[in-house]
């Protein structure tokens, strides 16, 4: 029998929650000391309300799994589009599904294939809702590809923080993030409260680093693939600029990925280099490493068994980072990721700059671009000067951008700064301002 026709039979429901109802019913001796078994525990959680971010490899998995676990509020965003490479892992599309939004064909098939529960799609980014949106969940899970992405929802959450007026967190507005992740064979899955245990931005060394090429290489002896690839990226696109010259590279635009591919595939062919395509140059320019299914399903799996535990209590969830390999054989460790007491995230302390005030605007963007405590992006810069608010600089949005450039090759002390000076720091790796002080280094 097909799977299509296996989803359109009637399914009896009676006994398929039959463990988990024991489970959270039965007391036990690993069980959390919180934990209280209760015959009605099953049904209770059946209406927390959890977002699921992401709908790829990973998210197709999380999906399937939190649904047969009896959840019925699950919310799942994402941005892409299905296109014929994501049918040999993500389960849950079909070929007519090509070109369809990935959330949105997700949640219509857990929707039917899972009676009672309701999978709501949200078909954009997640930065496209604000503070009121996220409020509204109990727990976030996350199945992403991007970094970028995992920090600006760690620092929405983070956000969302209360704290006394003695400086005690409230933790009932605690948002707990479980969070997956998989590169080929390997994966790992974290369990983040935010504000008592480490986040996303307390650990950044954890995540692998971007290979770089060098650029003598890009430029006068490509051997790979690749080189042409990031030799467009870098080098054509900035003096070409084809779509404008404000116009940054956006991997989730078919059209920049189908214009980088085209000039990488001409000058590939001129070095007699092979192996460009599509595929590649969208995994070049989003640092796509390619999946594997088995991998997915066991890195979902240990996500949804946190998100029974973080819920119920029934069990005290890892502590806190778990990895995997499965390369050559199977190896798996869990270990404890510090929270920083510096972080600049979650400490609710500001990030220390040492510096000289004789440096241009332009020299201290570039070097707090390079800290390693915040691996900024594009940040945009304000400030007090004598009691009124000071833009020092804001990039990415033309008419600010402007008005402030000239601002850049001024040194700090003419723009008034001085040792101490509190700057507020906006940037695209989080909605939540990173604040930083000023000291003589």
């Amino acid at each position: 029998m097909e799977i299509d026709e296996v989803m359109a039979t009637e399914i009896d429901l009676s006994e398929r929650w039959a463990g988990l109802r024991k489970l959270l019913s039965t007391n036990g001796p690993c069980q959390d000391p919180m934990f209280e078994a209760n015959e009605g525990l099953f049904d209770a959680i059946q209406n927390v309300s959890i977002l699921v971010i992401g709908a790829g490899g990973l998210g197709c998995e999380l999906l399937k799994d939190l649904a047969m676990s009896g959840y019925k509020n699950i919310a799942v965003i994402d941005m892409d589009t299905i296109d014929l490479s994501n049918l040999n892992r993500q389960f849950l599309f079909r070929s007519s599904d090509i070109g369809r939004p990935k959330a949105v064909v997700a949640a219509e098939f857990i929707n039917k294939r899972v009676p009672g529960c309701t999978v709501t799609p949200h078909y954009c980014k997640i930065q496209d809702f604000d503070a009121d949106f996220y409020k509204g969940f109990n727990l976030v899970i996350c199945g992403l590809d991007s970094v970028v992405a995992r920090r600006w929802i760690n620092g929405m959450l983070v956000g969302l923080l209360e704290y006394s007026e003695d400086g005690t967190l409230n933790q009932g507005s605690i948002t707990p993030i479980i969070d997956g992740g998989t590169e080929g064979f390997k994966g790992n899955a974290r369990v983040i409260m935010p504000g008592l245990t480490a986040c996303i931005e307390c650990n950044l060394d954890l995540f692998p680093k971007q290979i770089n090429f060098p650029l003598c290489t890009l430029a006068e002896t490509p051997r790979l693939p690749q080189h042409c690839i990031e030799y467009i990226k870098l080098i054509v696109w900035t003096n070409e600029k084809p779509f404008g010259a404000d116009v940054s590279i956006d991997g989730d635009d078919p059209q920049h990925i189908q214009w980088i591919f085209e000039q990488a595939s001409a000058r590939a062919q001129l070095y007699g280099i092979l192996g460009v395509t599509y595929r590649l140059t969208q995994g070049v320019i989003k640092h796509i490493i390619p999946a594997v299914a088995s991998t997915n399903a066991v890195i979902a799996a240990m996500c949804a068994a946190e998100v029974i535990k973080v819920i119920t209590f029934c069990y005290k969830p890892m502590n806190n980072y778990t990895i995997f390999n499965d390369s050559q054989g199977i190896y798996t460790y869990t270990f404890e990721a510090e929270k920083k007491d510096d972080c600049p995230s979650c400490s609710q302390k500001p990030v220390i700059i040492k510096c000289e005030l004789n440096l241009t605007l332009q020299e201290f963007i570039d070097s707090i671009k390079e800290d390693e405590r915040l691996q900024l992006k594009s940040p945009g810069l304000t400030t007090m000067v004598d009691n009124k608010n000071k833009t020092l600089y804001i990039p990415n949005i033309p008419s600010l951008e402007k008005a402030t450039k000239t601002n850049l090759t001024k040194s700090l002390q003419e723009l008034k700064l001085t040792y101490g000076q509190v700057i507020n720091v906006t940037d695209s790796i989080s909605p939540k301002p990173i604040i930083l002080v000023i000291q003589q280094s």
